[in-house]
């Protein structure tokens, strides 16, 4: 499954690694998107988990179909 998470503020890039591999893009409106596959439901958990001891504001959280 692919994801977008949308958060407030910019996260270094570097943070990457520390986020599965998740794509970090800045935006902007003072938003970072993260964005790619995450294998299961474990690992989406394991990432909000992360973002929630950084303290970070999740505002949006969008789950898509990835075509074959």
């Amino acid at each position: 499954m692919r994801y977008e998470i949308r958060v407030k503020g910019h996260l270094d890039p570097s943070w990457r690694e520390w986020f599965e591999g998740l794509q970090i893009v800045h935006e902007h409106t003072d938003t970072s998107l993260l964005s790619g596959s995450i294998s299961d439901q474990a690992a989406l958990y394991g990432i909000l988990l992360k973002m929630r001891h950084l303290g970070l504001t999740l505002l949006s959280l969008e789950a898509k179909e990835q075509s074959q």
